[in-house]
């Protein structure tokens, strides 16, 4: 099971819109994908409708180490891709984590509860430092940032999201490896010198980091987005063709290329998905088996 956690701590990045539309895009290539909400602002959990609403989420999860998967995990609309809500609303999991001898590490704990069940995991994380955040990347294989073409944003990177990296490097002592970290530049205007000029300086402040990495994926600012939000559906669903006159690709080809700079190993099923109406992968792949 690939672990992918997307984490920023500056809030308003796009992580949620980057959790669902890429959960949704890897579900709809025929690959079984949950996702966690560990945001006490329940976004993700809202973002599609259930066809199943688990008694429990993730506050069940994390505070009981609740392991019978159907007290916890939701299912949406989306064949393939289940979803552990967010209703932690008061925030208590933060402090029964920090003052819990297994805390920082009690989600990798549970990653053998999961792994049967699902090929990956998706980690959507609020937009803070916090005990949850550590406890999120720490049992990632891979942590993935995306980052606004802005000077703010670029400096926060540096401040907040590569702290946390650093911070939790002497967990190699127990032979955990901090994941190595992505960094996706999302919104990005076609049009915008300055945009471009922030691209660039990301990538030559990283190249040749081994453990940093500037995708050569970026998500432009399109109106596709935030209307795929509004009808509760992955985005390549909405924009499966590029619209005339416009520079920027279809967002099915942004998400197609992102899933597979992402998951190299799995690009011959992305290449399959159509984002058409009516087309559903699930029922055109063979069967996978269990990917742990």
């Amino acid at each position: 099971m690939e672990v992918v956690s997307i984490i920023s701590t500056k809030g308003g990045v796009g992580k949620t819109t980057t959790a669902a539309n890429l959960g949704g895009f890897v579900a709809d290539a025929g690959l079984r994908v949950l996702l966690l909400d560990l945001d006490v602002q329940p976004t993700l959990s809202s973002y599609y409708p259930l066809r199943h609403r688990a008694p429990g989420g993730i506050y069940e999860l994390l505070a009981f180490n609740e392991r019978r998967i159907e007290q916890v995990v939701s299912h949406t609309s989306i064949a393939g891709l289940d979803l552990v809500l967010s209703n932690d609303d008061r925030g208590e999991l933060n402090t029964l984590l920090l003052h819990a001898p297994d805390g920082r590490l009690r989600l990798r704990n549970l990653l053998p509860v999961l792994a049967p069940f699902y090929d990956l995991l998706l980690i959507d994380t609020q937009g803070a430092r916090s005990v949850v955040l550590e406890m999120a990347v720490l049992a990632s294989r891979l942590a993935l940032s995306p980052v606004t073409p802005e000077i703010l944003a670029a400096r926060e990177l540096r401040r907040g999201t590569l702290q946390l990296i650093e911070d939790i490097a002497p967990y190699r002592h127990l032979g955990i490896e901090p994941p190595p970290l992505r960094l996706l530049i999302n919104r990005v205007h076609p049009v915008s010198a300055n945009a471009r000029l922030i691209q660039q300086t990301l990538r030559e402040l990283f190249q040749g980091h081994h453990s940093i990495h500037v995708l050569d994926t970026d998500v432009p600012a399109i109106e596709a987005y935030p209307r795929a939000s509004m009808q509760g559906l992955p985005v390549h669903r909405v924009e499966y063709r590029q619209p005339a006159g416009r520079v920027a690709p279809a967002a099915l080809e942004t998400m197609r290329q992102l899933a597979a700079e992402l998951f190299p190993d799995w690009q011959a099923w992305f290449a399959q998905v159509s984002g058409r109406p009516g087309a559903n992968i699930r029922n055109r792949m063979p069967d996978h088996g269990e990917n742990s």
